[in-house]
């Protein structure tokens, strides 16, 4: 299939890529023209066998495409995503597709396809898991919006989640983005308990050797999973931490999954916490000095590829 893929960042990027690879046609766009040439270099076999092209203007995007058009939205939350989804809603005809797969909020996903739907243009808000690992290992979908649209591109689902991921579909409007938000609230109770968990066995009277501690744990333990790998593996590289400063990035998500959970009257005190803790390393070196701050720092950088701040010492 044929598709344009707004924003070539740390995930637009590998979700163009992974097509690319899985035989379909990309039309990328991006907000700045160095990345979008950048890209362009490094995929120069595709531009020669004519499986990908670009465009630094939506209206071209719109002309490169074949009807009905598929526009993916790889974009930041927020302005960015309501700004690009408003110009390409002026520029497509009915019938069109629109993908945010970022990580928007799910009411804003209600709005988009109410509004889109009254001109004909289906909608789709697409949760995406994975990280950088998707690639290679397949990335977890989660949409929601247009039934039709779903099964219409299901061969670029089919695509993506090769050869250990998966995608479903979960119901009108916001479902896609809502089952991605509840996902991101787990995940930051998850890493905040193996943050706590290596932390109270750096502090113990043993001499333990953690990145074993986390070795054995993978092999048949009931915590094993992807986070624990991720942490086994940041502990190898950095068993210590005494270059990393523990300030963690907090995404809209955790928040709006403690928000949903209070308004709905449902617990939600382990998430909660996990997001106080977040916000309170982002300006209490008490809590960014932790060994637990700094473990779930490096998890972020070891799925996501977020960056980690680099403890500077003081020259006092």
């Amino acid at each position: 299939m044929q598709i344009g893929i707004l924003g070539l960042g740390k995930m637009g990027g590998r979700i163009a890529e992974k097509l690319l690879r899985e035989g379909h046609e990309v039309v990328a766009w991006n907000r700045s023209k160095e990345v979008l040439d950048q890209f362009k270099v490094g995929k120069g076999d595709y531009v020669s066998r004519q499986k990908l092209d670009f465009t630094y203007n939506l209206e071209k995007l719109r002309e490169k495409l074949f009807k009905p058009r598929i526009f993916w939205l790889m974009l930041p939350s927020g302005d960015v995503t309501e700004s690009i989804i408003s110009q390409i809603a002026d520029i497509s005809e009915s019938g069109d597709i629109i993908i945010d797969g970022g990580n928007s909020n799910f009411k804003d996903s209600d709005r988009h396809h109410a509004q889109l739907g009254k001109k004909g243009i289906k909608f789709m808000g697409v949760g995406v898991s994975g990280g950088i690992h998707g690639l290679e290992d397949g990335f977890c979908l989660m949409a929601g919006g247009d039934q039709a649209a779903y099964e219409y591109t299901r061969p670029i689902f089919d695509s993506l989640v090769k050869p250990e991921g998966g995608h479903n579909f979960f119901g009108t409007g916001g479902a896609g983005h809502f089952v991605k938000m509840i996902h991101n609230g787990i995940e930051y109770a998850m890493m905040q308990a193996l943050g706590e968990g290596f932390g109270v066995l750096d502090k113990s009277p043993y001499n333990l050797n953690l990145p074993d501690v986390g070795l054995v744990w993978q092999r048949g333990s009931i915590v094993r999973s992807f986070l624990l790998d991720m942490a086994v593996k940041a502990l190898n590289e950095d068993k210590d931490f005494k270059n990393i400063d523990g300030v963690i990035a907090a995404s809209g998500e955790g928040k709006w999954t403690v928000e949903q959970g209070l308004s709905e009257n449902v617990p939600v005190d382990v998430i909660a916490k996990s997001l106080e803790f977040r916000e309170r390393s982002q300006h209490d070196s008490r809590i960014s000095d932790t060994f637990a701050a700094k473990l779930v720092a490096a998890l972020r950088k070891q799925f996501g590829g977020h960056e980690v701040q680099v403890k500077v010492e003081s020259t006092k």
